[in-house]
């Protein structure tokens, strides 16, 4: 864990068109409601999609929720990311091992399973890229959930003394 909290999450799945752009919106959504001062964004470990917008079933259930993720476009996990961002929570993980290999030793110790270090156990945010749409709607509440306990462990964080 980052000895301070962090000013900066960056939320990273495979393709960064499905779970990723969801988490980084919802999280987004949960510390406007806060009135936190976190910069968050999402990457993907690869470069199939970079520059296309979320999957429609990710805008479609974020909307659902009242949340506008369509303007997001997908981007490839950058070596300066590891320096740019105090947090990197992989969705799954595969996503977590393979940030865990591309990171600079010092950078390590700032990956994590996001579900695990939101306080839900060691649990991945399934992929719901080849299934319906209630697999997407199984994601976004899997990520509103961790997101509020993330939010709350990073206050709890910023409230006690150093």
């Amino acid at each position: 864990m980052p000895a301070k909290p962090p000013n900066s999450i960056l939320f990273v799945c495979l393709g960064n068109i499905c779970r990723s752009p969801l988490a980084e919106g919802v999280f987004k959504s949960v510390i406007n409601e806060t009135g936190a001062d976190i910069v968050v964004d999402s990457a993907g470990t690869g470069a199939w999609h970079i520059g296309n917008p979320p999957d429609p079933r990710s805008i479609a259930v974020a909307a659902k929720h009242g949340i506008d993720i369509a303007t997001q476009r997908a981007r490839q996990l950058h070596p300066s990311d590891f320096e740019r961002f105090d947090l990197l929570l992989g969705l799954d993980r595969s996503n977590v091992s393979a940030l865990r290999t591309r990171a600079p030793g010092d950078a390590r110790g700032r990956v994590h399973l996001f579900l695990e270090y939101a306080g839900m156990g060691p649990l991945d945010v399934p992929d719901p890229y080849y299934g319906g749409d209630d697999g997407f709607e199984t994601v976004y509440r899997m990520i509103r959930e961790a997101s509020e306990g993330l939010s709350a462990k990073l206050g709890a964080r910023a409230a006690s003394p150093p």
